[in-house]
C-alpha cells in the first residue's frame, strides 16, 4: 500500500471542468466504440471511446464528444439505458440523480430531439440508480430516505421497497428482470423479487458503514462490497457472511466495482483525500492489489464493457487504467 508503487494512468482525456461522475455504457453501442458519459457541475458530456487495444491504428485512446447536455445541478449519479445505440438512428438515453432529490431521464437523437423527463418522489439524497438491463423500460434508485424505488419511463413509481437504513447501491440481475439487489448503509445486502416485492435472500457485512456494493454480472453468485477500510466478497450459494475480507485503503474505502471482462477482477477506490484518491485493482487469486493508481480529487469509477480497463474522473480529466491480465 505504498504510495511510491502507484502507477500513472494508461491513458488520460482532458475535460473542461471537474468530473464528479463517469460511466461507461455496459451495453453495446452497435459500433466498435464504447459510449461513455461524464458529469459535474451543471453538465453531462456524452462521447465515444476507442482504445489501441481494440484498434491497432489508434495511439492510446480516441475520444469523441457527441454532445454536451446542460444539467441544472451537479450530477451525483448516472446510469445508461440499454436502448442507447449509435448504429442506424442514433439514440442516447441515460438517467441522472442530483441533490434536489430528483431523477432526470434524458433522451436525445444527438440532433434536434432532446427530451428531459423529471421524476420526483425521493425525499432525501439519491445514492445510486440503474436501468433494467434487458429492455431498459424501468429504472431503480436508492436513497438516504430508506427506500428503493422502481420507475417506468413516464416517471411513474411502480414499486417502493422500504429499507431499514439508507440505500447505497442497487443492481439488476442481467437476465431476470424481476431480481434486484439492494445494499444498505448499515451493512445488509438484500435480493428482492419485484413480483412479490419480498426479500428472497440477504447478506451481512458484519460491519458498517457499507459504502458501495456490486453484483458480479458475469457470475451472479458473487457479490462484492466495501465497508470501513475493507473489501468483502460473498459467494451467495455458500453463506450470508463474506468468504473473503481484506483491508484495502488506509482511509475509508469509497467504491467497489467488478470488472465486466474478468469475473475475478475488481476495483476499489479510497475516499477522496485532500489531494488524491487511491485506486486499487484486485484479482481474487492474488493476496495483494495487482495495480495501484491515484487521481487528483478522483471520483466515480467504471469498467469498460469488454476490456480489463477502468476509468475514474478527476480535476479536468478522465484517467484510464488498463490491467494486464
Amino acid at each position: 500500500m505504498q504510495e511510491d508503487s502507484s502507477r500513472s494512468p494508461s491513458y488520460t482525456v482532458t475535460c473542461e471542468d471537474y468530473v464528479h461522475v463517469v460511466e461507461f455504457s455496459p451495453f453495446s453501442s452497435g459500433t466498435a466504440a464504447s459510449l461513455l458519459a461524464y458529469g459535474g457541475n451543471q453538465y453531462v458530456v456524452v462521447g465515444t471511446c476507442l482504445f489501441q487495444e481494440e484498434d491497432m491504428e489508434i495511439e492510446g485512446v480516441e475520444f469523441n464528444v457527441l454532445r454536451a447536455f446542460h444539467h441544472e445541478l451537479r450530477v451525483d449519479a448516472l446510469a445508461w439505458s440499454p436502448e442507447s445505440r449509435l448504429d442506424r438512428i442514433p439514440n442516447i438515453r441515460f438517467c441522472t440523480a442530483a441533490a434536489d432529490r430528483k431523477l432526470r431521464l434524458l433522451t436525445s437523437d444527438l440532433q434536434d430531439r432532446h427530451e428531459v423527463k423529471v421524476m420526483e418522489g425521493h425525499t432525501s439524497y439519491i445514492n445510486h440508480l440503474v436501468f433494467e438491463p434487458t429492455e431498459g423500460k424501468q429504472i431503480a434508485s436508492v436513497s438516504d430516505d430508506h427506500t428503493c424505488r422502481v420507475w417506468d419511463l413516464d416517471g411513474n413509481e411502480s414499486t417502493t421497497l422500504r429499507l431499514r437504513s439508507p440505500g447505497i447501491s442497487v443492481c439488476w440481475h442481467p437476465e431476470e428482470a424481476f431480481k434486484l439487489m439492494v445494499a444498505e448503509k448499515k451493512g445488509t445486502i438484500r435480493f428482492y423479487d419485484l413480483v412479490t416485492q419480498q426479500a428472497i435472500l440477504s447478506l451481512d457485512c458484519g460491519q458498517s458503514p457499507l459504502m458501495s456494493a456490486d453484483w458480479c454480472l458475469t457470475n451472479t453468485i458473487k457479490v462484492g462490497a466495501v465497508a470501513g477500510n475493507d473489501w468483502l466478497i460473498w459467494d451467495i450459494t455458500r453463506s450470508s457472511y463474506p468468504q473473503e475480507k481484506r483491508p484495502a485503503h488506509i482511509d475509508k474505502a469509497r467504491l467497489f466495482k467488478w470488472s465486466r471482462a474478468n469475473e475475478n477482477l475488481f476495483a476499489t477506490t479510497g475516499c477522496p483525500g485532500k489531494i488524491s484518491s487511491q485506486l486499487l485493482i484486485h484479482h481474487l487469486g492474488h493476496p495483494q492489489p495487482v495495480m495501484i493508481g491515484s487521481a487528483t480529487v478522483g471520483s466515480g469509477l467504471s469498467w469498460h464493457r469488454t476490456l480489463p480497463l477502468c476509468v475514474i474522473g478527476g480535476d479536468r480529466k478522465l484517467c484510464f487504467w488498463m490491467t494486464e491480465m
